[in-house]
């Protein structure tokens, strides 16, 4: 009986680092080899801020629409980052059907590790696509600020973390792309319409202010939106979420969001693990 060769432990780090890294930089040679794509994805938030958002703020604020499209532009923004996190769940499904995600599964690293390069990249990118946004932070009345800006980039960041970790753990399950795309289409949009980025939550039955407070990109839409109102000297359109009152800082959060995420990721890792 031939002897198993056991791999030293700094090795086998460094083939989890290398591989993380390498499906990065994957993802992130995707989002720049595909400009069209990438013009179509930020398409539609454009059109959100700039048709949607004016011919709304016309409604309620009549000649001076400025405070209602301040108050979508981080819907705008999560709309921007929503589509490239969530299709992260749709290139591991792409993978599965022409064969290459078998041939990474051959690789000397744990099948966890290869969500995690996924999730990273996606997540990145579409941090990035969210970023570009913000060059339109002017239409809305958000001034050019670079602590703003930077703020916001590392905002998208963890919520697009979570948005890439939800579509992994949708993919795990699920082997056809059409049904991948009908079953994140019936995940997102609720999730989005519940998110308060139209309108505020405030109003709302009861039942629906239930909803919006379970609903993680409530938090997502919220912790955008205060952040840019402290850097405006405007009144704020809506108070924000509060629980009985009491308003979650942006940190917690934030704090919430990522949490969230990781949790999503390690039982999309456990459940690739078993079934891959």
């Amino acid at each position: 009986m031939r002897p198993v060769a056991v791999v030293p432990r700094p090795a086998r780090l460094r083939h989890e680092v290398t591989a993380v890294r390498v499906l990065w930089q994957r993802e992130m040679i995707r989002l720049f080899r595909s400009r069209a794509r990438l013009l179509m994805t930020l398409l539609t938030p454009l059109l959100f801020l700039l048709v949607l958002g004016v011919g709304m703020g016309r409604m309620i604020d009549g000649d001076s629409p400025g405070s209602y499209l301040a108050f979508v532009f981080p819907g705008a923004l999560l709309m921007a980052v929503q589509v490239p996190a969530l299709g992260i769940g749709a290139s591991i499904v792409w993978d599965r059907e022409v064969g290459f995600l078998r041939e990474m599964l051959v690789a000397p690293v744990r099948r966890g590790t290869l969500l995690l390069g996924k999730c990273a990249g996606g997540a990145t990118a579409a941090a990035a696509q969210g970023g570009i946004l913000l060059a339109f932070a002017g239409v809305a009345g958000i001034p050019y600020h670079p602590a703003l800006f930077l703020i916001l980039l590392l905002e998208l960041l963890l919520i697009a973390w979570t948005l890439a970790a939800i579509g992994a753990l949708v993919a795990v399950g699920i082997t056809r792309m059409e049904t991948f795309q009908t079953v994140l289409g019936l995940i997102t949009m609720p999730l989005f319409f519940l998110s308060g980025a139209l309108f505020t939550t405030s109003g709302l039955p009861g039942w629906l202010q239930a909803l919006t407070l379970v609903n993680p990109l409530s938090y997502a839409v919220d912790a955008l939106r205060r952040t840019t109102g402290h850097f405006m000297t405007a009144e704020p359109l809506s108070p924000g979420l509060s629980w009985a009152g009491w308003q979650p800082p942006v940190v917690l959060e934030l704090l919430a969001m990522c949490l969230l995420g990781t949790a999503t990721l390690l039982l999309a890792a456990r459940m690739f693990a078993r079934s891959a």
